[in-house]
């Protein structure tokens, strides 16, 4: 008999599968979708083409397999995807590694920009009004709740009113020096900062009636290191929680963000990769997403075991 894997070899081996189905279930949905999409990808293809003919359409048909039944486009779909290819570009003729790759920068940069400002201000916010008074607490949890229901584009807008427009503070649109990334940064970041503030205090209020804060007031511990070492650890678990939906919300909030500031970035690539039925790139797009979200879904379980001890124990 062969012996039973350890529980962490057991844990990576679950992982690794979770991870390959969530790929392969993330590309098939968007082969799917943008196959039974109306319109017609040779006349993406075509582009403004002045000989377009019933001949010329059929051989581009034959050249991509366009005529190929669904099942077989499909299979051929998965086995370019298992070598790494993501295939050419319908409107823009090159790699989809290419394209996703110089747009790359400019996405990232705005993402962990108001990643990091969120997570500052959800820190800072919850922090200083957790345990206070009721009315403390409920002007934060309404500025929140406001900060939360905002639209993105309007608080875009609006930023763009009085900073650009009126101050003349920062740029209006465009990605040159720091100054033209704060709005964007403070646009994407409002909202979801709100959220995680929320979610933090709530976790520090219960942390904070638990049996081990009543010991370490009664051994004289000051209530801010009593927030900071011990009641905010217990309230990263539900916190880092959120961190997948964090992730799929930056990545959607930059499409909207990087469009409202004319912004360069994989926001413009993804709108006209969809208007356009550019099919591999949309397909990159929807994995480098899923990618993203199986890391940080990774990282947030290994902070939480650092969390939370009893997370630890096998099986």
């Amino acid at each position: 008999m062969s012996r039973p894997l350890p529980p962490a070899a057991r844990r990576l081996l679950h992982r690794a599968t979770g991870a390959v189905l969530v790929l392969w279930g993330a590309a098939s949905l968007a082969f799917l979708v943008l196959h039974l999409a109306p319109g017609d990808p040779v006349t993406t293809l075509l582009g403004a083409s002045a000989t377009d003919s019933t001949a010329l359409r059929a051989e581009i048909r034959r050249e991509y397999r366009l005529d190929d039944p669904a099942s077989v486009q499909y299979a051929a779909f998965l086995a370019r995807l298992a070598t790494g290819e993501l295939g050419d570009s319908y409107q823009q003729r090159q790699p989809v590694s290419v394209i996703i790759g110089e747009q790359l920068g400019h996405t990232a940069e705005l993402a962990l920009g108001a990643l990091v400002l969120l997570v500052a201000g959800a820190l800072l916010t919850a922090t200083l009004t957790a345990g206070r008074g009721r009315r403390v607490r409920g002007l934060a949890s309404g500025a929140e709740l406001i900060a939360v229901s905002t639209p993105a584009f309007w608080l875009g807008i609006v930023l763009l009113t009085v900073f650009s427009f009126r101050l003349n503070v920062f740029p209006v649109a465009g990605a040159g020096d720091w100054r033209s990334l704060v709005l964007p940064v403070v646009t994407l970041a409002v909202p979801f900062g709100s959220l995680l503030a929320q979610v933090l205090r709530e976790g520090m209020e219960s942390a904070l009636h638990q049996p081990f804060a009543l010991t370490a007031r009664s051994r004289g511990l000051r209530p801010a290191a009593l927030r900071l070492r011990h009641a905010l650890r217990h309230a990263a678990v539900p916190a880092v929680t959120l961190s997948g939906w964090l992730a799929g919300g930056l990545l959607s909030g930059t499409v909207l963000v990087e469009t409202v500031f004319a912004r360069p970035g994989l926001g413009r690539v993804t709108l006209d990769a969809v208007s356009g039925r550019d099919i591999p790139v949309v397909v990159g797009l929807v994995l480098l997403s899923a990618a993203v979200y199986l890391v940080v879904n990774a990282l947030a379980d290994l902070i939480c075991l650092w969390a939370d001890p009893r997370l630890r124990s096998p099986g």
